[in-house]
């Protein structure tokens, strides 16, 4: 079964990103993020692409925009987020792949909230400037993991967090 997870960093306030950068650098949340997506789908908006500035290597990636002229190499274009898990579901299936991952930025996280089953969060224990932001999860989501970091050589402290969406009682 194919699970469409999310994977984002926020600090204390729910900030993910200034100017479309990370306001921070976490070595080992990066490597975090490229052991979790490595062979797989990844889906995310045009301008968290832009951010990256090229296609992440080893993964399906997957942009959504709302431009019907936008072309990059070596990843796949589609207008919505039906249309964007529709095509990592065909891709991951034809590819033995267990994740899709989301991996952001704001508005691709809110529209894909009714499909993700997972979500792997990085709490970094600061307060950064930002304008982008993570909409908290609601009751709905379980804490099944958590793993507190003191990040000494970064001076950043932060818990790689993972919760599960709890399946409704029918």
């Amino acid at each position: 079964m194919i699970k469409v997870s999310l994977i984002v960093a926020y600090d204390s306030n729910y900030i993910i990103g200034k100017d479309g950068k990370l306001p921070w650098h976490i070595s080992n949340d990066l490597k975090y993020f490229k052991k979790l997506t490595d062979g797989n789908p990844i889906i995310m908006g045009r301008k968290t692409f832009e951010s990256i500035g090229k296609p992440l290597p080893n993964r399906y990636n997957i942009i959504i925009t709302r431009n019907q002229d936008y072309e990059k190499d070596n990843c796949m274009i589609y207008s919505s987020i039906n249309e964007a898990i529709d095509g990592a579901r065909n891709y991951a299936e034809s590819n033995n792949c267990k994740d899709i991952f989301i991996i952001g930025g704001s508005e691709i996280f809110m529209q894909s909230m009714n499909f993700i089953e997972k979500a792997y969060i990085t709490e970094v224990h600061k307060v950064f400037d930002g304008d982008a932001f993570f909409e908290p999860l609601n009751k709905d989501w379980q804490e099944i993991s958590r793993q507190y970091h003191d990040n000494e050589i970064e001076g950043i402290p932060y818990s790689f967090v993972v919760f599960e969406k709890i399946k409704s009682q029918l």
